[in-house]
């Protein structure tokens, strides 16, 4: 991986200047990140892209081509250039594991180091999860809504070709099944599928011909796309092509409910009664549960996912919300926070606990402020270590965070289900030292 060092905003590197000119820099410090609120009045919100934060962590240095851009630039002085040169997180992080989901307030990640070491990953941490959680609650919201049904991630070509991979890793820790991008599924391990597009039926001298070819490279099983022309005719034309033994077909316009309906009883009259129904065209999570009661076996969903379904970041924030009162080893810790009219902190540093009840069914976010909330023997922690002094030791297989991400939706109350506009599915409480 290419080093992230300068993936970051200016400000970091100048605090980080006048931080060692204070001598103030070595302080012993807390930094959280945390959302205030969940976007659009969503019930929760789900984590994801940690472990690209932690790879990026990883790679988090100056080169020296680097430092001269810097110097030429003449945004730092020397002393600090020579400081970054040395550069590499020592200090700790822990987190909520990815595929969890989180509240307001709940503390995703907690970044114990000194202000120099810890200033600097603000821009990296929050780049990464503002876009793949965002992605990720989108997609939880589409899964849950599909009631079973698969659905496959087909953004790519509606964002930045680096973003559509992240985006389909995030889709896919959220449930999604598969992706068209081959990069994701290269580099994640992501199943894929793809079929082809209304250009490959324009470019035969017949929709048939299109059919049969398309059958002759992927074989019966293969998905027809059947809306270029007349998809009553495409249908009885791609079942005669490829028999009942045909896989899906696919359908990207129109009123999908109606159209769905339409050809499961003329699939079903031809023999065909196997073949699934795949539909396409600008869905969201209202779309496909206005699809619940029609015959569709699938969806693929493209901008709508990859941007969040209107909520493209999740509005987290990273603030120092603890520091040392000196520069001395063992200085004790004192509460931090910031004031400002409607982007109020909590200072302190926070343990999470998910309080669930005996059935197991989430009823809060205990936030304890200082120490850990005491747990009641039906509740979940929530906080693993994912660093530990500069040493990765929290990373993990995609399908662990997949995984987990159906148990944390799974423990929910019913609430959390609701597309509607609304109030988090439970309430966050702040616990003073206990």
């Amino acid at each position: 991986m290419q080093p992230t060092g300068l993936l970051t905003d200016q400000y970091e590197l100048t605090m980080l200047q006048a931080a060692l000119k204070a001598g103030t820099a070595e302080r012993r410090s807390v930094f959280e990140l945390f959302s205030r609120r969940l976007n659009g009045g969503r019930r929760y919100g789900v984590v994801a892209g940690t472990g690209r934060v932690l790879d990026a962590l990883e790679s988090f240095q100056f080169h020296p081509g680097q430092l001269d851009h810097l110097r030429e630039r003449g945004v730092l002085d020397e002393p600090t250039l020579a400081w970054l040169e040395s550069y590499r997180f020592g200090g700790d992080v822990w987190g909520y594991a990815e595929g969890d989901v989180y509240f307001p307030g709940s503390p995703l990640l907690v970044v114990e180091s000194s202000f120099a070491e810890g200033v600097l990953l603000e821009t990296l941490m929050l780049s990464i999860l503002n876009h793949d959680s965002a992605v990720a609650s989108a997609a939880s919201r589409m899964t849950t809504a599909a009631e079973g049904r698969p659905c496959i991630e087909m953004g790519s070509r509606r964002t930045h070709e680096w973003a559509a991979v992240a985006a389909a890793r995030a889709a896919y820790v959220a449930g999604f099944q598969a992706t068209s991008n081959l990069q994701a599924g290269a580099e994640y391990d992501i199943p894929t599928r793809g079929t082809a597009a209304h250009a490959f039926t324009l470019l035969h001298d017949s929709e048939r011909a299109a059919f049969q070819a398309q059958v002759d490279s992927l074989g019966f099983g293969t998905t027809l796309l059947v809306d270029t022309y007349d998809i009553a005719t495409a249908v009885r034309t791609a079942v005669e092509v490829a028999g009942p033994e045909l896989g899906a077909v696919r359908i990207d316009s129109g009123d999908l409910g109606v159209l769905a309906r339409r050809v499961r009883r003329q699939l079903d009259h031809l023999g065909a009664s196997n073949t699934r129904i795949i539909v396409t065209s600008d869905l969201d999570e209202f779309a496909i549960a206005g699809l619940a009661a029609a015959p569709v076996d699938g969806y693929g969903v493209g901008t709508t996912l990859v941007t969040g379904s209107g909520q493209p970041t999740s509005g987290f924030v990273y603030k120092l919300v603890a520091r040392a009162t000196s520069a001395d080893a063992g200085a004790p810790l004192e509460p931090v926070a910031k004031r400002s009219h409607d982007k109020l902190s909590v200072g302190g540093r926070k343990w999470a606990l998910r309080r669930r009840s005996p059935a197991g069914t989430a009823q809060a976010e205990v936030l304890g402020i200082g120490t850990a909330p005491r747990d009641d023997g039906d509740d979940r922690p929530m906080l693993v270590p994912l660093v530990e002094r500069g040493v990765v030791v929290g990373r993990e297989p995609l399908a662990a965070a997949r995984a987990r991400h159906t148990a944390a939706v799974g423990e929910l109350p019913e609430e959390a289900w609701k597309l509607s506009a609304g109030g988090p599915a439970i309430p966050t409480e702040y616990l003073a030292d206990q």
